[in-house]
């Protein structure tokens, strides 16, 4: 090969690794915006704490958006969801999720054609695990029950396979709240795209906050990453550059 050639060879490479670092920073850069907004509009909405009825789980066109919602119905005897792989404080836990059923609202009521309010997860809050693993009792709960919290959408599932196996207390443990996968499992016909965040001031369920980004990496971790796939970038097209007058060097030296 001729050192021309060498040399287009190498620096199509060292383009080539640039590249693909300059769009992984640019990801990164622009999953730390994505959660900024995030975060600033989960603090909007628990500024305000303007409440909206629970049927509001259930709205398509927000899905993917956050609200406080209230509202009054019953926990199903469905079984509950252990979502796995969730820490606290550094610990390994659990976060537990029941299916509450929202009773109709005084104005549907009126409303002859009204349907029902779909079921919707709820999350009681955070249980930590054994060292053997094993499940903790989730306690069930009967009678109306009056419920407020963060409507949010799911927790993000990353690179995990959607899986809700059954355990032996007729519970599921999840790897992900995937909506078709858990519809299934729970045997229910609908099931509210997003799920209610409980009021950590309701004396029902277990550990809990109103943290949006728990288990994830907050705006600022992005941001560094973003940094190091920028600086990598540069120290290839160094290296690149470094070598290529080095050999201009050398061969005029030799000539």
């Amino acid at each position: 090969m001729s050192r021309p050639t060498g040399n287009l060879f190498g620096w199509t490479l060292a383009l080539l690794a640039m590249a693909l670092f300059c769009s992984l920073g640019v990801w990164q850069l622009d999953r730390a915006q994505q959660k900024k907004a995030m975060l600033a509009e989960s603090r909007s909405v628990l500024a305000v704490r303007k409440p909206l009825p629970l049927r509001a789980a259930a709205d398509p066109a927000r899905k993917a958006v956050y609200d406080w919602a209230q509202g009054e119905g019953r926990f199903t005897e469905a079984p509950a969801v252990l979502l796995d792989n969730q820490t606290r404080e550094g610990r390994s836990g659990v976060r537990v999720y029941r299916v509450f059923q929202p009773n109709m609202s005084q104005p549907d009521r009126h409303q002859a054609d009204a349907a029902a309010a779909p079921p919707l997860l709820v999350e009681l809050g955070w249980m930590p695990l054994a060292g053997d693993r094993r499940l903790p009792r989730i306690e069930s709960f009967s009678g109306t029950l009056q419920v407020a919290g963060l409507l949010a959408p799911p927790p993000s599932a990353g690179l995990a396979s959607a899986i809700a196996s059954p355990q032996a207390d007729g519970n599921l443990l999840a790897t992900s709240l995937d909506h078709a996968v858990l519809s299934n499992a729970l045997k229910l016909p609908t099931l509210a795209p997003r799920v209610l965040r409980l009021d950590p001031a309701l004396k029902v369920g277990y550990l809990r906050d109103l943290d949006i980004l728990p288990n994830t990496l907050p705006p600022e971790r992005h941001l560094g990453y973003a940094v190091q796939w920028f600086g990598l970038a540069l120290t290839v097209f160094i290296t690149a550059l470094v070598l290529t007058l080095r050999k201009r060097k050398q061969r005029s030296q030799a000539a």
